[in-house]
């Protein structure tokens, strides 16, 4: 099993930072790769909602791919996991408050399958990237804050 987390501490309210990470509409925003996002199912922001993301895969092309809230608690953590795509991770976003600031811990799991469980660093590394990019979300946030 890969695993991979990572946390930075964001210059805003837990609340504020839950409804942007929430709001799937905002993922290419900040998550490189990250095409475009669609709703699926469900009611959007809401446990069992799911979205289908377009993300550049291998070489550029383009891969589709949908996921689902399997958790949606206000001000403390969302977690998903993918239904399709080239890798089924699971993960969720998990925050804290500390005095105005709020820390966002993103964390990742999967089991890699077939050609993937023999590349287990290149899978590794690609993952601890994914999870690393909550500096731009942070970026991302704390620009929007400013006045």
């Amino acid at each position: 099993m890969a695993i991979a987390e990572y946390d930075v501490v964001i210059q805003r309210d837990a609340m504020s930072v839950y409804d942007f990470l929430l709001d799937a509409r905002n993922l290419p925003s900040w998550r490189a790769g990250v095409r475009s996002i669609e709703l699926e199912a469900g009611a959007a922001g809401t446990k069992g909602a799911v979205y289908r993301q377009t993300i550049a895969g291998p070489g550029g092309r383009a891969v589709c791919g949908e996921f689902q809230i399997t958790e949606a608690r206000p001000g403390a953590e969302i977690q998903y996991r993918a239904l399709t795509g080239p890798e089924r991770t699971h993960g969720g976003y998990y925050l804290s408050t500390e005095g105005g600031n709020t820390r966002v811990r993103f964390a990742l799991e999967c089991e890699p399958r077939g050609i993937l469980a023999r590349l287990k660093s290149p899978f590794r590394r690609r993952m601890k990237a994914e999870v690393c990019q909550l500096e731009q979300l942070k970026s991302v946030l704390e620009e929007q804050a400013a006045p």
